[in-house]
């Protein structure tokens, strides 16, 4: 056993751990949920965030098509997407942002951001550079 090994994987997950305890405890509670959350982050930062299908959608939120479609029907009733049967191919339905899910979007992603920024408050910026760094090197190893 390599004690630098073991003591760097366990502190990233306890890392990871509390970031998501943290990003739980601000939805919770709220009409928005986190799954609400991350399905319109799909919508809004994929290829071509002005539309997509309930299957794209499932497939980059790594959901079953029934769960996304729970999740759309949470969004579509709270005024969050629309969802329009294709005009072109009848056998498809398109699912778009409304001004409103984008809004909820924005604000999620900046206390989101925030709440990250606040992970790593102990480190400088040269410290999280070097971090940033050895973590890509990591993944780049397991490639």
């Amino acid at each position: 056993m390599d004690p630098e090994v073991e003591g760097a994987v366990t502190r990233m997950q306890h890392v990871l751990r509390h970031l998501r305890r943290v990003n739980a405890a601000a939805f919770e509670g709220a009409d928005f949920s986190e799954e609400d959350n991350k399905t319109l982050h799909a919508l809004l930062v994929q290829p071509h965030p002005v539309e997509a299908t309930p299957a794209q959608l499932a497939d980059a939120c790594h959901v079953t098509r029934a769960a996304m479609s729970s999740r759309l029907d949470r969004l579509a009733d709270g005024g969050y997407v629309t969802r329009e049967v294709d005009p072109i191919d009848r056998r498809r339905v398109i699912v778009r942002p409304t001004a409103a899910g984008r809004h909820a979007w924005e604000e999620k992603v900046d206390a989101g951001m925030a709440r990250e920024q606040h992970l790593l408050h102990a480190l400088t910026d040269r410290e999280k550079q070097q971090l940033n760094s050895l973590l890509r090197k990591v993944l780049l190893a397991l490639e």
